[in-house]
């Protein structure tokens, strides 16, 4: 769909939205980024799927990717707390590997990769540079990365510890993460925020999630153009 179509179909569908909504829209939406992105690689306990997903929201990181190999992604609604309509899910399990296919998307899309581990010693919270976009990979709670995931990184992510547990859990890594390199980025001289057409996508992403039918709305609306 054309990006001049898209806009015309987003001013029309938020005519049905609450003023309220409307404004919690354009608000948010100047926090949004995709500077950071978060990819998760074969999480499968839906506490932990949720929790992901609702830092990435808190802190305004609007893309998962998330890596099906041997598990189905699967968050449960109540701990999301409806996250799951406020980012964009992308997914990747076409293949009977598909760590290496993300990772070949996101360096396209200009994403340097971030292997979170406790075994490397790249960069830690403090010291990690936030001049390129990166995608911040996270593993399972029990394994956490696949080999392959951690040796073809373009580096590696640290976050202290001081006891004896080995990490953190998956949610709360996610958390400290998403919380510290955000507050970092938009603290930074970094150009950040989203595209005026990436701001109007994500838009109407959560225009057509909030309103009942708005698949036969859009339907309707694109008719009259015609």
């Amino acid at each position: 769909m054309e990006q001049r179509i898209k806009t015309q179909l987003l001013s029309h569908l938020m005519e049905f939205l609450t003023d309220n909504r409307r404004a919690l829209f354009e608000k948010n939406i100047e926090n949004r980024t995709k500077h950071i992105t978060v990819v998760l690689e074969d999480i499968y306990q839906p506490h932990n799927a949720s929790a992901v997903l609702r830092s990435c929201d808190l802190t305004g990181i609007q893309d998962v990717h998330i890596i099906e190999n041997k598990n189905t992604y699967n968050p449960n609604p109540e701990v999301a707390m409806g996250a799951y309509k406020w980012v964009s899910m992308i997914k990747y399990n076409a293949e009977e590997n598909n760590t290496l296919v993300a990772y070949q998307k996101l360096r396209e899309q200009g994403y340097t990769i971030v292997a979170t581990t406790p075994h490397q010693d790249d960069f830690s919270l403090d010291t990690m540079p936030l001049d390129n976009k990166m995608a911040i990979v996270l593993g399972t709670e029990l394994n956490g990365l696949t080999d392959v995931a951690i040796s073809n990184a373009d580096t590696y992510l640290r976050i202290p510890m001081y006891g004896f547990t080995e990490s953190y859990n998956i949610s709360v890594s996610a958390a400290l993460i998403l919380y510290h390199l955000s507050d970092k980025l938009r603290k930074s001289d970094i150009n950040w925020r989203l595209s005026e057409e990436e701001k109007t996508d994500i838009l109407l992403e959560w225009t057509k999630n909030t309103i009942k039918k708005s698949d036969l709305m859009e339907k309707e609306f694109l008719k009259m153009l015609k």
